[in-house]
């Protein structure tokens, strides 16, 4: 059985590790702990990992955030992966810093990377972890919190809440989406 696991972001060392990314984030934890490594490939950093039976083909796109569909489309077409195995991670500035929340489908809500998804799938409905960021900016600055680091006091919860989603993407794929769910929708992540 194959997984398609893409997280989204924003290619290039001024992106790396900011809120926006945290999608490329998580699945390179998940890469990490399956001892995987990523490579250059056609639209996206790619890595093959195989655990316990399952393969998974984790991808960060290389075309930018408003372009992540393009490449998520070729690569379910190449490695001929279906929509039910397909877990996009993404930032959401709606969730609270202290939550995560999977989902089997739903809206874009603005944002450009879901947008794009939807566009070239035809659809909404394909699985998405969407990581809170929370909101915690002055009007007019939501592109620079966004695009912004995590301060030293989100950090440590950033890293538990990476550990979750890692853990949330196994459940995914080995008890199935709702079992996922039910695991992680309704916690409330503290230190």
């Amino acid at each position: 059985m194959k997984f398609l696991i893409a997280g989204l972001g924003n290619p290039g060392n001024e992106y790396a590790h900011t809120r926006h990314n945290i999608g490329f984030d998580v699945v390179h934890h998940f890469v990490q702990k399956h001892k995987g490594a990523f490579e250059v490939d056609r639209l996206a950093f790619r890595a093959k990992v195989k655990w316990k039976g399952k393969s998974f083909i984790c991808i960060c796109p290389s075309t930018y955030m408003n372009l992540s569909g393009k490449a998520i489309k070729y690569w379910m077409n190449k490695e001929k992966i279906s929509r039910e195995h397909l877990l996009v991670v993404v930032d959401d500035l709606a969730l609270p810093l202290e939550k995560l929340r999977l989902k089997p489908a739903g809206s874009d809500a603005g944002h450009n990377g879901l947008k794009s998804i939807e566009e070239e799938l035809q659809t909404r409905n394909y699985a998405r972890l969407r990581f809170g960021i929370g909101n915690d900016f002055a009007k007019g600055y939501q592109s620079d919190f966004v695009l912004g680091k995590w301060t030293s006091t989100e950090a440590k919860l950033v890293a538990l809440k990476i550990e979750k989603s890692v853990e949330a993407i196994e459940v995914f794929a080995f008890n199935g989406l709702q079992t996922a769910m039910n695991s992680i929708n309704n916690q409330v992540y503290s230190l």
